[in-house]
């Protein structure tokens, strides 16, 4: 009868298929290591375990004057003239900044990621000036910058990606996601034409907060 082998007397077997077959291995080898790849790919790209680890910086700040102080009084002096002229005072001293002094200043709002604190434009005693971030608390997060932009906050989801159309000076890495931080503003850098400052993920191209400036 075909199809039957009785016993004692040679036949053949059929190939057997599923899983444990050479090819079928193969394929889930193949798909193990490109899940692998990409695993790897998407954890350095993403970098979510920074969401989990703040990074608190706490420098000192500038201590702003409350306003200019005046120069010391001096002694008043008599007039003086010499024949034909007409009578001359001392001229008064002009007054002097007792130190820093704020330019601006404004209060960051969340964009994706929640954010808060206080960015401040400070001018030093001798004319430098800086950037200050006071109580900062926003997420830690891959490549975030700190820019001087010029484009408006606006506030919500329509705001998240306002500062990447328009100008802007970066002024570096931001330095943690926590405390007190203070940048440096190059002397050349035009601060009026930016009346905002963006915590900008450049990796993504978003913000995660920012703040209008007020002078």
């Amino acid at each position: 009868m075909s199809g039957k082998i009785e016993p004692g007397k040679p036949g053949t077997r059929e190939p057997m298929s599923g899983t444990g077959s050479p090819s079928r291995r193969r394929t889930w080898t193949i798909a193990a290591v490109v899940a692998a790849v990409g695993l790897v790919i998407g954890l350095v790209v993403f970098k979510p375990w920074l969401l989990f680890v703040d990074v608190r910086v706490d420098e000192q700040l500038p201590i702003v004057a409350s306003a200019p102080a005046q120069a010391e009084p001096t002694p008043p002096t008599p007039l003086t003239s010499t024949p034909g002229t007409a009578p001359t005072a001392t001229p008064t001293p002009t007054p002097t900044s007792a130190g820093p002094v704020q330019l601006a200043m404004g209060t960051l709002i969340s964009h994706e990621h929640t954010t808060t604190g206080t960015v401040r434009i400070i001018q030093q005693a001798d004319g430098a000036r800086v950037l200050t971030l006071e109580n900062l608390d926003t997420s830690n997060g891959p490549d975030v910058h700190v820019w001087l932009s010029a484009a408006h906050v606006v506030e919500g989801t329509a705001g998240w990606f306002t500062a990447g159309s328009a100008d802007y000076y970066d002024l570096g890495l931001i330095k943690g996601n926590q405390g007190n931080q203070v940048y440096q503003i190059p002397a050349e850098v035009d601060l009026s034409k930016y009346p905002a400052v963006d915590l900008w993920c450049v990796q993504f191209s978003v913000s995660f907060g920012a703040a209008e400036l007020v002078t």
